[in-house]
Formats: structure tokens, C-alpha cells, sequence
């Protein structure tokens, strides 16, 4: 999706969404021979072309970089402050079992009854009508409150989020270095104190196998950020020296820095997949092959996109020939 076609669409989208009947998004991929519809739907292209369309946003950029924060941006980052803030007032409680700390599910029942009028708060007065379909995006963003896990589907819900704050016009192409940046980021960063706040299980984890326990897409944009760097290369993201002197600026290095606080051993042995990318002669090389494995190992997997849900924005049926 090119920036020029993006302008274009994300201009009008006031206008065109006027017109929409929004709807509470829902599952449709209940069996694997459902994949298919996914992968021909309207939802899996504006997704995708929302990764890639920041992907290139990003490339070659540092964190500490100039760019636009909106007033929409600063809502979010009150959103995600309010969701860090619930952490905090909400303890983890003492039981028998280390992981799954069941504060959790008091930590999302709030959310789950703030979810539409926190939505509400970021989008204007001819956009609130989308509030409770984008709502259940960000719902689904946090984790599962039966099994207390977290992974790269519930990262995908928050794309998603975003994905359609984009398409109600509420995120504008002038965002996108933000989005990343300030909004994601902070994302991040709260996912990250939900998972060491409640002991949060890997969901679907290939373990050793598996890029992160976590997440996926800081790796795709934080090795974009990293495209033409005169200096550093992918075999020096194992360095402590550069992890500690580089990770303000890139999103990948904070990545690094959060794997080696919460493992311990060889690197090459806990995260074999990233420690695999050190051989990669380019970041280019690195940014196309995560893109790949991202699709193949996330978007193409039923277990993660049986739980994907479809509305009016991010609608189920076929893209248009």
C-alpha cells in the first residue's frame, strides 16, 4: 500500500465512514479449511498493508528522532497509561502456582467494562459510533483471561486496533512515525509489565524454536529502523556494548534488552531463531526474511487466527479484483 494511495484513503475516511454500519467483530475462522477465506479477506489485506506501510515508515529511522505526536496519538498514550495505572492498583494475589497470576483476570474484568468508553475518549464525535467494534480490538490486545497468556495474536488484535483507528480516519499518514514510536512502544511496554506482573504463559510458544515468547512485529520494524545503518550490522546485536549504548534508538536493541534481563544461559541457546539472524549479511535481508516468517509462522497458523475477529473495518469477505 503505497503512501500516496494511503493519503488518499485515509483522507476521505471521515467522509466514507459516515456511511458504515459498524458492527461488534466476530469469529469466522473456525475450522483450518477456513484459512483460506482469511487469506483472501479484505481484513488480511489492510492488515498487511498496514504492517508494511510502517515498516517503511520506520526504515532507517531512530526513536529519538523529530516527528508529529497528534492530539489522537496523546489520547492513546492516556489509554495506555490508564491500562499501567490499573496494573499497579491491582497487585498479584498470593497462590500455590507461579504462573497465571489470577489478579490478572481482576485487572481485565476492568477492562473489559472500560474497554468502549476508553475507545470513545480517543475518537472524535462522528467517529464514536465506532467505539464499541475498535473496543473489542484492544480487548482482545492484552491476553487471554481464561488461560492468563499473552502472544502474537493478542500483538496482532493491537495492530488491528490501530489498523482501524486508521481507517476511521482518527490515525492520519502524518501519524505513522508516532504510531510506532510513541504508541506501539508504549504498548510494549505495558504488555511487558503485564507479563512479569502476573507471570504471564507464553501463549503457543515453540519455545526455543519460536522468535520470541511474545512478540513478533518490534523485530520487523526495529530491524527496518536499522536498514543503511553505516555501522551496525546484524551480528552485533548480541553485543552488550550495543545493546546498552544503541537500545533508546532502536526498537529491536530494547527487544534484546528485555530477552537477556528476563533469561539466563547462552543467547544462542534461549533464543536461537534471533541469535540465527547475527549471520544475516544485511538488515535488509533480515527485515524481508522476518516479513516472511511473520506470515508463515503467525498469520498463516490456525491456532493464532482461529481467534481473529472480523467486523465492518476488518471485514471477512474477499478483496475487491
Amino acid at each position: 500500500m503505497s503512501e500516496k494511495n494511503r493519503s488518499t484513503n485515509e483522507d476521505e475516511a471521515p467522509e466514507a465512514t459516515a456511511s458504515i454500519t459498524y458492527m461488534v467483530p466476530r469469529k469466522e475462522i473456525s475450522m483450518v479449511c477456513d484459512m483460506e477465506k482469511w487469506r483472501r479477506s479484505q481484513a488480511y489485506a489492510d492488515y498487511m498493508g498496514f504492517i508494511l506501510t510502517l515498516n517503511e515508515a520506520v526504515k532507517g529511522k531512530k526513536l529519538t528522532c523529530e516527528y508529529q505526536v497528534s492530539p489522537t496519538v496523546e489520547k492513546l498514550l492516556e489509554l495506555l497509561a490508564t491500562l499501567e495505572r490499573w496494573i499497579n492498583e491491582t497487585p498479584p494475589v498470593d497462590q500455590p502456582s507461579r504462573f497465571g497470576n489470577k489478579a490478572y483476570r481482576t485487572w481485565y474484568a476492568k477492562l473489559d467494562q472500560e474497554a468502549e468508553s476508553l475507545v470513545s475518549a480517543v475518537l472524535s464525535a462522528d467517529t464514536c459510533a465506532a467505539a464499541p467494534e475498535i473496543a473489542v480490538y484492544l480487548k482482545e490486545s492484552v491476553g487471554n483471561s481464561t488461560r492468563i497468556d499473552y502472544g502474537t495474536g493478542h500483538e496482532a488484535a493491537f495492530a488491528a486496533f490501530l489498523c482501524c483507528l486508521c481507517k476511521v480516519g482518527a490515525l492520519r499518514v502524518e501519524d505513522q512515525l508516532a504510531i510506532v514510536f510513541k504508541v506501539f512502544v508504549r504498548y510494549l511496554s505495558v504488555m511487558r509489565k503485564l507479563q512479569t506482573t502476573y507471570r504471564m504463559e507464553p501463549a503457543g510458544s515453540q519455545g526455543v524454536w519460536g522468535l520470541d515468547d511474545f512478540q513478533f512485529l518490534p523485530f520487523i520494524w526495529g530491524s527496518s529502523q536499522f536498514v543503511g545503518h553505516p555501522t551496525l550490522e546484524p551480528r552485533h546485536f548480541i553485543e552488550d556494548r550495543v545493546v546498552n549504548e544503541h537500545h533508546q534508538d532502536y526498537i529491536f536493541l530494547e527487544c534484546i534488552k528485555f530477552i537477556n534481563e528476563m533469561k539466563t544461559g547462552p543467547f544462542a541457546e534461549h533464543s536461537n531463531q534471533l541469535w540465527n539472524i547475527t549471520a544475516v549479511a544485511s538488515w535488509s535481508k533480515v527485515n524481508q526474511g522476518l516479513i516472511r516468517m511473520y506470515k508463515a509462522e503467525c498469520l498463516e497458523k490456525f491456532p493464532v487466527i482461529q481467534h481473529f475477529k472480523f467486523g465492518s473495518l476488518l471485514s471477512v469477505q474477499p478483496t475487491k479484483p
